[in-house]
Protein backbone atom coordinates (compact mmCIF):
# COMPACT_ATOMS: atom_id res chain seq x y z
CA UNK A 1 0.00 0.00 0.00
CA UNK A 2 1.38 3.39 -1.00
CA UNK A 3 1.73 6.08 1.67
CA UNK A 4 -0.58 9.03 1.40
CA UNK A 5 1.15 11.88 -0.35
CA UNK A 6 1.15 15.42 0.94
CA UNK A 7 1.55 18.86 -0.57
CA UNK A 8 5.13 19.18 0.66
CA UNK A 9 6.13 16.01 -1.17
CA UNK A 10 4.47 17.27 -4.33
CA UNK A 11 6.22 20.64 -4.42
CA UNK A 12 9.60 19.13 -3.52
CA UNK A 13 10.12 18.19 -7.17
CA UNK A 14 10.98 20.99 -9.65
CA UNK A 15 9.09 19.27 -12.50
CA UNK A 16 5.93 19.14 -10.43
CA UNK A 17 6.34 22.79 -9.44
CA UNK A 18 6.61 23.69 -13.12
CA UNK A 19 3.51 21.63 -13.97
CA UNK A 20 1.58 23.53 -11.29
CA UNK A 21 2.87 26.80 -12.74
CA UNK A 22 1.77 25.83 -16.25
CA UNK A 23 -1.76 24.73 -15.36
CA UNK A 24 -2.28 27.59 -12.91
CA UNK A 25 -2.49 29.97 -15.88
CA UNK A 26 -5.03 27.88 -17.76
CA UNK A 27 -6.08 24.21 -17.85
CA UNK A 28 -4.05 22.06 -20.23
CA UNK A 29 -4.60 18.59 -21.57
CA UNK A 30 -2.03 15.94 -20.71
CA UNK A 31 -0.29 16.16 -24.08
CA UNK A 32 0.05 19.93 -23.81
CA UNK A 33 1.61 19.55 -20.37
CA UNK A 34 4.01 16.85 -21.59
CA UNK A 35 5.15 19.01 -24.54
CA UNK A 36 6.75 21.44 -22.08
CA UNK A 37 9.21 18.87 -20.71
CA UNK A 38 12.10 16.83 -22.05
CA UNK A 39 10.95 13.69 -20.22
CA UNK A 40 8.70 10.86 -21.30
CA UNK A 41 4.92 11.08 -21.29
CA UNK A 42 4.72 8.28 -18.66
CA UNK A 43 7.03 10.31 -16.40
CA UNK A 44 4.75 13.36 -16.74
CA UNK A 45 1.73 11.15 -16.06
CA UNK A 46 3.37 9.96 -12.85
CA UNK A 47 4.01 13.56 -11.77
CA UNK A 48 0.41 14.47 -12.55
CA UNK A 49 -0.80 11.45 -10.58
CA UNK A 50 1.18 12.62 -7.53
CA UNK A 51 -0.17 16.16 -7.90
CA UNK A 52 -3.70 14.77 -8.19
CA UNK A 53 -3.27 12.59 -5.09
CA UNK A 54 -2.17 15.66 -3.17
CA UNK A 55 -5.11 17.70 -4.40
CA UNK A 56 -2.99 20.29 -6.21
CA UNK A 57 -4.38 19.31 -9.61
CA UNK A 58 -7.72 17.92 -10.65
CA UNK A 59 -8.43 16.12 -13.90
CA UNK A 60 -11.48 17.18 -15.87
CA UNK A 61 -12.63 14.93 -18.70
CA UNK A 62 -14.00 16.75 -21.71
CA UNK A 63 -14.85 14.43 -24.58
CA UNK A 64 -11.79 12.31 -25.21
CA UNK A 65 -9.44 14.79 -23.56
CA UNK A 66 -8.29 14.94 -19.96
CA UNK A 67 -7.52 18.46 -18.75
CA UNK A 68 -5.36 19.31 -15.76
CA UNK A 69 -6.61 22.17 -13.60
CA UNK A 70 -4.71 23.71 -10.68
CA UNK A 71 -6.20 23.63 -7.19
CA UNK A 72 -3.96 26.22 -5.55
CA UNK A 73 -5.92 26.47 -2.31
CA UNK A 74 -4.01 23.38 -1.15
CA UNK A 75 -0.85 25.51 -1.16
CA UNK A 76 -2.26 27.39 1.85
CA UNK A 77 -0.93 24.54 4.00
CA UNK A 78 2.57 25.32 2.75
CA UNK A 79 2.08 29.07 3.13
CA UNK A 80 0.96 28.66 6.75
CA UNK A 81 3.93 26.44 7.56
CA UNK A 82 6.37 28.90 5.95
CA UNK A 83 4.72 31.86 7.70
CA UNK A 84 5.44 30.52 11.18
CA UNK A 85 9.14 30.34 10.33
CA UNK A 86 9.09 33.73 8.63
CA UNK A 87 7.77 35.26 11.86
CA UNK A 88 10.36 33.38 13.92
CA UNK A 89 13.30 34.50 11.78
CA UNK A 90 11.99 38.05 11.43
CA UNK A 91 11.94 38.36 15.23
CA UNK A 92 15.44 36.86 15.52
CA UNK A 93 16.86 39.13 12.81
CA UNK A 94 15.20 42.20 14.35
CA UNK A 95 16.77 41.33 17.72
CA UNK A 96 20.16 40.86 16.04
CA UNK A 97 19.82 44.26 14.36
CA UNK A 98 19.11 45.93 17.72
CA UNK A 99 22.09 44.17 19.28
CA UNK A 100 24.43 45.19 16.45
CA UNK A 101 23.19 48.79 16.62
CA UNK A 102 23.96 48.81 20.34
CA UNK A 103 27.45 47.42 19.74
CA UNK A 104 28.11 50.01 17.08
CA UNK A 105 26.85 52.84 19.30
CA UNK A 106 29.14 51.67 22.12
CA UNK A 107 32.17 51.66 19.82
CA UNK A 108 31.70 55.35 19.07
CA UNK A 109 31.32 56.46 22.68
CA UNK A 110 34.46 57.96 24.17
CA UNK A 111 35.93 55.85 26.91
CA UNK A 112 35.56 57.33 30.36
CA UNK A 113 38.80 57.63 32.21
CA UNK A 114 38.76 56.01 35.57
CA UNK A 115 39.97 58.18 38.37
CA UNK A 116 42.89 56.62 40.06
CA UNK A 117 42.65 56.87 43.80
CA UNK A 118 45.96 56.52 45.55
CA UNK A 119 45.35 54.77 48.81
CA UNK A 120 48.09 54.76 51.35
CA UNK A 121 48.88 51.56 53.01
CA UNK A 122 48.59 51.38 56.71
CA UNK A 123 51.70 50.03 58.41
Amino acid sequence: MEARRDVFQAIADPTRREIIHLVARNPLNLNAVAENFAVSRPAISKHIKILTECGLISIRVQGRERFCEARLDKLNEVAEWVEQYRKFWTEKLDALEVYLDQLQANEHKPLKKKKHVNKKRKS
